[in-house]
């Protein structure tokens, strides 16, 4: 199985603005539901968002408002928009691919 590959964290001053991807071979992120999960240090990994086939999107209570997942077909790629990031969005983000197809993570450190 060919993992899914998360890219675009970083550090980011809270308030700001922050773009993840995830990409994947194929046309795999055009037909699974694509969704995020995050985990800090010491914390269960956590649901923040996903989307379906449909285009169907559903966002953690913590993030909704403020995140959004989309996905470009054509790129192959999912995108989550995280807007006015707090230092509690500090975590480890991770891409799912359908059931199990997971990637290896990508850092977001928010510093106030």
């Amino acid at each position: 199985q060919v993992q899914p590959v998360e890219s675009g964290g970083g550090l980011v001053q809270a308030g700001l603005s922050l773009t993840l991807s995830c990409t994947a071979p194929g046309r795999i992120l055009s037909i699974y539901t694509i969704a995020w999960y995050r985990q800090a240090p010491g914390k269960q990994r956590e649901f923040v968002a996903r989307i379906n086939s449909g285009g169907s999107a559903d966002y953690a209570d913590s993030v909704r408002g403020r995140f959004a997942i989309s996905r470009h077909n054509a790129k192959n790629t999912n995108y989550l928009q995280m807007n006015r990031l707090t230092p509690e969005d500090t975590a480890v983000y991770y891409c799912k691919v359908g059931n199990s197809l997971w990637g290896q993570g990508t850092q977001v450190t928010v510093s106030s």
